[in-house]
This record gives structure tokens, sequence and C-alpha cells, in this order.
């Protein structure tokens, strides 16, 4: 069964945890990775490998982190502290709608193809990016 969280992921987000006020159980980290398996893959709950633990399991304490605001804590927090081990940059042209050419300080230039910008974006490993995308003139 491939793993979601590595050990060395394991030992940095378990303080994490603790700290935002999950419950120490044995099964703390399996209850975890069968949550983070059924966002990932987007199955039933029901059809998560009874390797993680029991489906209504999960689904309860998945539902109960979502109650207790616990989970948006958890991703907040996570999103704040990204890997920057990895990153990947891409930029791109995009077509200008007829109606936004007027609209000054877009950085929208003229290319063969009509009036375009330019975007760039930078994400981590795992395609989160910081939601900032800079535009330049051509």
């Amino acid at each position: 069964m491939p793993r979601t969280l590595l050990d060395k992921h394991w030992t940095k987000l378990k303080p994490i945890l603790l700290d935002l006020g999950f419950y120490d159980k044995s099964n703390l980290k399996l209850t975890l990775e069968g949550i983070l398996f059924r966002l990932k893959t987007g199955c039933q709950w029901r059809d998560i490998p009874e390797y993680f633990g029991k489906s209504n399991t999960l689904y309860r304490n998945f539902r109960y982190w979502v109650k207790t605001g616990k989970i948006d804590l958890l991703f907040n927090r996570l999103r704040n502290e990204p890997d920057w081990e990895w990153l990947f940059i891409d930029g791109s042209h995009i077509r200008v709608h007829q109606h936004g050419t007027g609209i000054i300080g877009q950085g929208i230039g003229k290319t063969k193809g009509g009036n375009t910008t330019k975007i760039h974006l930078v994400v981590d490993a795992v395609g989160r990016g910081k939601g900032d995308f800079s535009r330049q003139r051509l």
C-alpha cells in the first residue's frame, strides 16, 4: 500500500497536530493518511482500503475535525510553511478579451495574435502556489 506520509514528514507534522489540539492516539498517523488518501483519490469513504482503519471511523474523525475547525487550522498552518525544496516555474501568454483591452495598468501587449498578457506562476512540488500572478508587458 503506497503511503501518503513518509516518516520524515510525520516527525515534522505530529508536533503541529498536537499543537492544534489533535488527540495523540496510536492510530493518528493512519487516520490522517486514510483521510488524505480519500481527499487525494476522491473515492467513496466506504472504498478506502481497510489498511487505514474502518471507513466510518475515518469519516467521523474527518467530520469532527471539519466541524471544530481543526482541519482548516492545519491546512492554513501548512500553507504558511510550505516545503520549497522543489519549485516549478511556468509562464503562459493569455489572450485578452476585447472588453479588457481598455483597462489601464494590466500589462496588455500587442502581438501578431492580438492583445495578450503573460502570466508567470511559481508552485511547490505538489502544485501549491502563493497565488501571486505577475504580469509582464510584452
